[in-house]
């Protein structure tokens, strides 16, 4: 926001409504608030005398209602404005004595033709940057940043970008140019969540602030058409947002005069307009909710469902399976879970759509399915037919694949009724009612909000209270002030709640229309009022940036929007100061590095979370996790105290002791044993002030489709045909690897995930030919392998499963060792072993006749190595001799050979007549002719 915008936003903000006062710095988001700040003091009212600083603060003008603060000395200062009124509210405002005085700054160029984007990235500094800089609108680095960043460069900083989700690292090949690294990654949607790193290098005792930033796609927002009309909430509304829950940055805006959309964060906005006679007045001024996803922008108006896209305005409903009207609610996602398992083969939904007795869920490309009915759910929870079932409202949970249903149910309609749950799960199409029962009046309306955690926990709200219930819903109750109220708009002047805000930090903030904030945290009871940010009369919204930070949003009566940056932290503690709330913990560590793991067949995961507390408080690590039960755990605890505080800390290991081998149901068992389970970490005790209230991750048991083997050396790229005339295309099939006829082959598999190689295989597995040749064989016998009775070979299996196709034959289904007498006959002992693995010593041979070339299919077989069917493809060109000759290319030659020699033999017959011939029927010589006289 420029100079400019502030003094009219603050101008603006001050017009009317009580008297504010607060503070920021130059660092965006109050990253950096430390005695090298500047703290800039901002008193909007007419009362003003002068400000009230400790001796320790220096302050630029102190009778000025907007001055510069500066604090020499860390800790907490009581600052507040002195005034002639009512003494206004003093803040505890926690000055760092932090190190880290610089900021990275980003660019980014999209580059379509090869799908990547280069990163510029340079160094500056909060108290020395341009105003573009501070704004985030610089497109290259000031005087101050270059010489800052050359110097940074010289002592050895160098940044990278290393990823959230995948652990990767990229960075700069170049050397920095004008000030500036430049660093290339590849577009992604799966992996947008990034860090811009650096070394650790200090210039005059100061470090760079690591930056999270997230980076995607290119998103577009849809463009302004002229002469199209203003779609907006009814006059006198409350703001109305949605957005993106992976792109937090891709909002939309209703208000009670536009629209408005935005993919940075409203750093720049357009206006979401409709073409003329698409929609009545009172239509295009009746928006009831909005929802923004990758097919558009959605709205609700008087029952009927509408979508906003490039492609135009377009009316929704009974030609996409929708009702034409009569639709009481839409509802998204409100988490981010970018990798999921899913055993179902449809994709999950992107937001749900209901009306009183139906829920449709909507799918990429505008497809809508009926997921249920009120007579269906009846039914499902054996409800009595003659009672009134309706649907209350439909909410995604915290669970990547769960929706939650809210239902009313009544058998009087007239004082009461009672509000049930059940939960959907999208991969296993069940239907699970949950303990949760809210009796209520009829006429009341709940907005439910899933928090984000393991375990199913939520908040729901009326006009006056926020209801809680954690823990699976075994924790319920209402939140309530420490003087134990908890109808929230007697603190608040009678307001009602207009938003409730909830962050992955497990953060609460309740923001009621007249925008006093109260603030609790995720699994506590308690509630406290925060100071007072913004104007009484202000429209606002609070939202999340791309960096994890809060920030209000505020639409104008001119028609404009303006946002600023809201210090949470710096909020919630100096509220805490005064309240004389802690934290019953000093620190909670942990190593989960990834909020997605896969746990595939034989794995084990280990982690540790580890908890600092004061003597005699008996804190712990409680460990919950939510999904199917195919997980076992190990805990193994360690105990240390000394110097008054203890440390604990625990070291979980997730596996599964399932052994798949010799089972006829192995394909049903192991769909049993796959699955997504939630995770998470938290302390056993907790408060408002804790940083993090808890560690939420997933672990998936199953097959990541990402994983692949493949031989070392072989250089195949693509599934060969199946004819069977045999050639060779190496444009197809890639390099063979070249191998002695003498020489044995025994081939190395080696495993692969979308990071690259994880490690050699050592399990067992199989090989075929995958043109029928068989002209090869293996050294070890089944005796020389340990046999104790007949192994399985591609003959036995061939013979047993003649209905299926070579490929199926044989597997890690039906796989039997032969390392026991109790299964199989003895038999023939000196057959060839057919099982490789990388210890064994078991090779492939060739015949000593003749070259050849092979393409050989190789499969896992041991059916405990993976969920995940194995199989890879690999050429082998033999040489050392000739190639085996054809019988019929021998035969075809011969049959050349012998045409050619009696086509000469006939044709030298006849010449050597012809020459005969000349030779009888002429003289040898020819007489002399004698000369006249």
């Amino acid at each position: 926001m420029s100079a400019r915008e502030v003094a009219v936003l603050l101008s603006w903000l001050s017009c009317c409504g009580l008297a504010v006062w607060r503070y920021s710095s130059n660092s965006p988001n109050y990253r950096i608030f430390s005695t090298r700040s500047t703290i800039k003091l901002e008193y909007e009212g007419t009362l003003f005398t002068e400000w009230s600083v400790p001796e320790i603060c220096f302050v630029l003008n102190k009778s000025s209602p907007r001055t510069e603060l500066r604090c020499s000395s860390p800790g907490v200062h009581a600052i507040k404005p002195i005034v002639t009124g009512p003494d206004e509210e003093e803040r505890n405002l926690f000055v760092d004595s932090s190190h880290t005085c610089f900021l990275w700054y980003y660019r980014v160029r999209h580059f379509f033709n090869n799908l990547t984007q280069v990163i510029s990235v340079w160094v500056y500094d909060p108290e020395n940057a341009d105003p573009d800089e501070l704004l985030g609108s610089a497109e290259e680095p000031s005087i101050n940043s270059i010489v800052l960043s050359t110097q940074m460069a010289t002592l050895g900083q160098k940044p990278t970008i290393h990823t959230i989700l995948k652990r990767k690292t990229y960075v700069s090949n170049e050397k920095m140019k004008k000030g500036t690294w430049h660093i290339m990654v590849p577009m992604t949607r799966d992996d947008a969540l990034k860090e811009i790193r650096g070394n650790q290098v200090t210039f005059q005792d100061c470090f760079i602030a690591d930056f999270l930033i997230v980076l995607t796609f290119p998103l577009l927002t849809i463009p302004e058409i002229p002469g199209s009309l203003p779609i907006s909430s009814p006059r006198g509304s409350q703001l109305m947002v949605s957005w993106d829950a992976c792109v937090v940055a891709s909002v939309v805006l209703v208000t009670d005069m536009e629209t408005f959309q935005t993919n940075d964060s409203f750093r720049t906005w357009t206006r979401i307009r409709v073409p003329p006679g698409s929609l009545s007045d009172a239509e295009r001024r009746s928006v009831a909710d909005v929802i923004v996803s990758r097919d558009g922008v959605f709205f609700l108006t008087n029952g009927v469902l509408y979508q906003k896209s490039f492609r135009g305005f377009l009316k929704l409903g009974r030609i996409l399976n929708l009702p034409n009207g009569g639709i009481i609610g839409i509802s998204s996602r409100k988490w981010c879970w970018v990798k999921y398992l899913s055993k179902a083969k449809e994709r999950r939904s992107n937001f749900a759509v209901w009306t009183e007795n139906e829920v449709y869920l909507e799918y990429i490309l505008l497809k809508f399915t009926r997921l249920v009915t009120t007579t269906e759910l009846k039914n499902i929870l054996n409800l009595s037919v003659t009672a009134t079932l309706t649907i209350h409202s439909v909410e995604y949970t915290g669970h990547p694949l769960e929706i939650a249903v809210f239902l009313s149910y009544c058998t009087i309609c007239t004082v009461t009724k009672k509000i049930f749950l059940v939960i959907y799960n999208e991969d296993t199409k069940q239907w699970v009612s949950q303990e949760f029962t809210l009796d209520a009046p009829i006429d009341s309306v709940f907005v439910p909000y899933f928090i984000f955690s393991a375990l199913p926990g939520l908040i729901l709200w009326n006009k006056h209270s926020i209801y809680y219930c954690y823990h699976n819903f075994t924790f319920t109750g209402i939140l309530q002030t420490p003087a134990g109220h908890g109808n929230l708009s007697m603190l608040s002047n009678d307001s009602i709640i207009h938003e409730v805000f909830i962050d992955y930090y497990g953060n609460i903030l309740i923001k009621m229309e007249n925008n006093v904030i109260f603030h609790s945290k995720i699994n506590t009871r308690d509630v406290v009022k925060l100071h007072l940010w913004t104007n009484n009369t202000t429209r606002a919204f609070i939202l999340l940036s791309t960096s994890g930070y809060t920030y209000f949003l505020y639409a104008l009566d001119n028609g404009t929007i303006q946002i600023q940056d809201y210090p949470l932290s710096l909020e919630i503690r100096s509220v805490a100061f005064t309240t004389k709330d802690k934290c019953p913990y000093m620190a909670f560590h942990n190593n989960v590095a990834r909020v997605f793991y896969f746990l595939d067949k034989g794995e084990t995961l280990t982690l540790w979370t580890q908890i600092i507390y004061p003597e005699n408080t008996g804190l712990y690590v409680v460990v919950e996790s939510y999904g199917p039960k195919i997980l076992e755990e190990s805990h193994d605890i360690s105990f240390e105290a000394a110097f008054g505080h203890c440390t604990k800390t625990l070291t979980i290991t997730f596996y599964q002791n399932v052994d798949y081998e010799g089972l006829y149901d192995y394909f049903e068992m192991q769909h049993n044993n796959t699955g997504l389970v939630m995770v998470q970490l938290r302390p056993s005790e907790y408060s408002k002030t804790c940083p993090i209230a808890q560690k939420v991750f997933q672990i998936a048991v199953g097959c990541d489709d990402k994983k692949f083997i493949a031989v070392k050396g072989s250089y195949l790229r693509h599934q060969p045909s199946k004819n069977l005339k045999v050639r060779y295309i190496g444009k197809k099939y890639g390099c063979p690897l070249r191998l002695d006829f003498t020489e044995k082959f025994q081939p190395v598999i080696q495993l692969f995930d979308d990071n690259g190689y994880v490690k050699d295989v050592g399990a067992n597995f199989i090989v075929w030919e995958i043109h029928g040749r068989d002209d090869y064989s293996f050294n070890n016998t089944m005796a020389q392998s340990g046999c104790l009775h007949e192994a399985q070979t591609w003959k036995s299996m061939i013979e047993l499963n003649k209905h299926l196709p070579l490929e199926e034959v044989w597997g890690p289904e039906n796989y039997i060792h032969c390392f026991s007498y109790a299964m199989g006959k003895p038999g023939d002992l000196d057959q060839p072993y057919e099982i490789i693995n990388s210890s064994n010593g078991n090779h492939i041979f060739w015949p000593l006749g003749h070259s050849g070339m092979y393409v050989f299919r190789v499969k896992i077989l041991d059916p405990n190595y993976s969920f995940c069917n194995l199989t890879a493809m690999f050429a082998i060109e033999t040489f050392g001799l000739i190639p085996s000759p054809s019988v019929y290319l021998v035969a075809a030659f011969l049959f050349v050979l012998m045409l050619l020699f009696f086509t000469i033999l006939i044709l030298s017959y006849f010449q050597y007549v012809k020459i005969y011939r000349q030779y009888i029927y002429k003289p040898l010589h020819n007489p002399r002719k004698h000369k006249k006289n």
